[in-house]
């Protein structure tokens, strides 16, 4: 019995001393859960406000490096600007206008024959915004007649059209982008994409659960993923700060992202930052963000002028912008299109009546042909020296830089036509030729157009710029402007010998200089050795002005390198490039007025405040009464000269130009213009070999090819102070009256012109006292 107790005893301390260590157990296993349960939340903690600084530093900061915008330059219309009707029409198609019968709202044109109604877009110039404004543009045969703003019918002194968006210059991840604030979207787009990818967009906090579940469930059903659950939010999120991995983490951290960034900002800042950081499409290497940019790349035209169906469009590109891509796969894109409207009609966001007026239109896309982003390898180079030159190294890598350029869409676009088809036919006869071209305003010195190869989107040796070769005979109308300053001793008429010469150097080496047809006439007057481009008289004008007078005028016009005064520089041995062939001729062409021509007109910095700009002088290099004189030769070389085949093709058009051709035809050069531009044109072998081409042949061929894509403008040529008609003696040069017998009109000084009370003796008057 007392055993028993005992055991029972002994069995209840047992049990006791076994229950214990239990209990203490689930003590110890509490303790330490909700310590690590404080360990995670710490963590957790202090993780998410790492997240949030990393978050506030992108959502406060920059949110987006948004890359160099390259602008063309602004068309200004003006009465008497040298702008055709025609030309006004093919600018305002570039920019995206459409054409209707009565211009309702921005973007519009109508069109007569000789007027132009437009509902300009508001956009940003160099001076400050310009309002969208509805003009009336009338037209005459000089150009624009005038410019009547419609709101008060008032004639204004001067309009501008928004220039093209040549490029955006991309460094670094290769995201291109353009900015457009909320303000700017129009309504349909965000009730597509809401009603599409986040329908409760404003009621959650970053986070969907339901949507989470629901697409779990709908995926875990279909064996596959078919629907996502992430919001607008996570998106973002997402697209910010994280990569495309497939990863549990990485869900994690966007779920926490988002709550943060739903936290901390409103809706509206996260619809505008999702808006434009979405991606929306690949450009070759450029990866096309934001429904800004997508509209311009898609359709052409800002976001603001998308018809309802292009709206639909861009949401339903958000889904996949390869898979949708509405030009390789326009079927997939138009069906998802179609559902993104009918989504907006059964949410009451548009009536079913705009739902199928949508759903018939076709896509609507850009023309493919024309690349959204320009290739003009030439003038960029042009650009980005300039903007070195002016800003230094930094410039372009730089958020929200706005660079505005002299570029003439048209004139490029005529340009890069004129040199490809031109060279390809040549090529049947001589293969291997290249070209460079260069083209600039004729009023304001601006490049309007460069080409530096016969593939004009080749990124490599530029012509237009970098070559340096004899200029041939585009260096003689220098040499006549020099004689021509010394108004008591030549006029256009003045005769020069054409008789075979022979000039010795220093060395006692000789040169022989002939024509080119190995012809001499005895005897020619200025102007005919002009118009027909004879070599030996114009070596004995420049042997009589003076070698060094001669390379005076030719740098005081703008000839950047030394010229070396031997007698061979008076048929051209000059080495020169397009370019610096353009600048002496803008020189001729602008009544002997030198400026430095220029390719970049303005810059705005990210906050659109202009950065400062030293103005170019601008110097007189050729009195204007002589350069009157040479502009007036150089017609006579188109109407009647060298140049005479560009001036039968343009009937009615007065041009002035001249041919060159270097030793042996290896090189062809033209230069020209008409009211509006300057040309210079180079064609060769980048071997130095024969080209057998003249000056007529194969450079004036790619100008006028050049004029038939871009109708010329007559040249005015008014009269100039210190300018007379003058008739002088057909074979002397001396003055006369008007009504001698064999008198021959042309412009003349007016210091220097003084002809004689009557008809008398044709002899000058030395010959006429001392004989001969």
């Amino acid at each position: 019995m007392v055993t028993a107790k005992n055991n029972r005893k002994n069995s209840a301390k047992s049990s006791k001393t076994t229950s214990k260590p239990t209990g203490g157990l689930w003590r110890q296993l509490w303790s330490f859960g909700w310590k690590l349960t404080l360990v995670i939340v710490a963590v957790l903690a202090i993780y998410c406000i790492y997240l949030d600084q990393i978050i506030a530093r992108k959502f406060e900061g920059q949110k987006w490096y948004l890359p160099a915008q390259i602008f063309s330059r602004s068309m200004p219309l003006y009465p008497s600007a040298p702008v055709s009707h025609s030309q006004f029409i093919d600018e305002l198609k570039l920019l995206g206008y459409r054409k209707v019968a009565n211009p309702r709202q921005i973007g519009e044109f109508s069109a007569s024959s000789t007027r132009v109604e437009l509902w300009r877009r508001p956009f940003l110039h160099p001076e400050g915004p310009q309002p969208a404004q509805q003009v009336m543009v009338s037209f005459d045969s000089n150009g624009v007649a005038s410019v009547e703003r419609l709101s008060d019918h008032r004639q204004l002194a001067v309009f501008h059209l928004e220039p093209v968006l040549l490029d955006r210059i991309v460094t670094g991840d290769g995201e291109d982008r353009l900015f457009v604030p909320t303000t700017e979207i129009p309504k349909s787009v965000v009730d597509g994409l809401l009603l599409t990818e986040d329908r409760s967009f404003y009621e959650h906090y970053g986070i969907n659960p339901l949507a989470i579940v629901r697409a779990a469930m709908v995926n875990l059903s279909a064996g596959r993923t078919v629907q996502g659950g992430s919001t607008l939010t996570q998106q973002l999120a997402k697209n910010f700060f994280l990569t495309s991995e497939r990863s549990l983490i990485r869900k994690i951290r966007e779920a926490l992202m988002a709550i943060i960034i739903d936290a901390r900002y409103s809706k509206e800042e996260i619809l505008e930052a999702y808006l434009n950081e979405v991606y929306m499409g690949q450009d070759h290497n450029r990866a096309i963000h934001g429904m800004g940019l997508a509209s311009q790349f898609y359709f052409g035209r800002p976001i603001g002028e998308l018809t309802l169906a292009q709206q639909a469009l861009l949401v339903a590109e958000i889904k996949g912008p390869s898979y949708y891509n509405p030009w390789r796969y326009p079927q997939r894109a138009q069906e998802r299109r179609d559902l993104v409207l009918r989504l907006m009609m059964e949410g009451n966001k548009i009536s079913v009546e705009q739902y199928k007026v949508a759903a018939a239109s076709p896509l609507g896309l850009r023309n493919a042909a024309r690349p959204v982003h320009q290739k003009l390898p030439a003038f960029f180079a042009r650009v980005k020296q300039e903007l070195r030159d002016r800003y230094g190294d930094t410039l372009l890598k730089q958020s929200g830089i706005k660079v505005y350029t002299t570029l003439d869409p048209l004139a490029q676009e005529a340009a890069e036509k004129a040199v490809s088809a031109t060279i390809s036919a040549l090529d049947s006869k001589n293969s291997g030729l290249q070209a460079g071209m260069v083209v600039t305003e004729r009023y304001t010195y601006g490049i309007a157009a460069m080409v530096g190869d016969r593939n004009p989107g080749y990124d490599g040796y530029d012509r237009a710029e970098e070559i340096r070769r004899p200029i041939g005979s585009l260096v003689k109308p220098f040499v006549y402007a020099t004689a021509l300053a010394q108004g008591n001793n030549y006029n256009l008429l003045t005769p020069l010998k054409d008789q075979p010469i022979t000039l010795k150097n220093e060395q006692g080496q000789t040169w022989s200089p002939k024509n080119d047809d190995r012809q001499f006439s005895g005897q020619v007057s200025l102007l005919t050795a002009l118009t027909n481009s004879m070599n030996v008289p114009t070596v004995n004008l420049g042997m009589a002005v003076g070698l060094d007078a001669v390379a005076t005028t030719l740098q005081q016009a703008g000839w950047n390198e030394s010229v070396a005064a031997y007698p061979s520089m008076l048929l051209g041995a000059v080495n020169g490039s397009p370019l610096m062939v353009a600048q002496v001729y803008q020189t001729l062409a602008n009544n002997g007025r030198y400026r430095q021509l220029y390719a970049v007109t303005a810059v705005l910095d990210k906050d659109n405040q202009p950065l400062p700009v030293s103005h170019l002088p601008q110097t007189e290099a050729i009195d204007p009464a002589v350069n009157y004189l040479v502009q007036y030769a150089l017609t006579q070389v188109v109407q009647t000269g060298t140049a005479a085949r560009l001036g039968a093709a343009f009937p009615g058009v007065k041009l002035a130009g001249k041919t060159g051709t270097s030793n042996d035809q290896r090189d062809s050069w033209f230069a020209g213009f008409d009211e509006r531009n300057v040309a210079a044109i180079w064609v060769g072998r980048d071997d130095n070999g024969k080209t057998g081409l003249y000056g007529s042949s194969g450079a004036m061929a790619i100008y006028r090819s050049f004029l038939n894509s871009r109708a010329p403008l007559s040249l005015r040529l008014p009269p100039v102070n210190g300018v007379v008609q003058g008739y002088f003696d057909r074979d002397t040069g001396v003055a006369k009256q008007p009504d001698c017998s064999d008198v021959v009109a042309a412009p003349a000084l007016a210091d220097s012109y003084h002809p004689a009370a009557n008809c008398g003796e044709s002899r000058p008057w030395w010959q006429r006292m001392f004989g001969g």
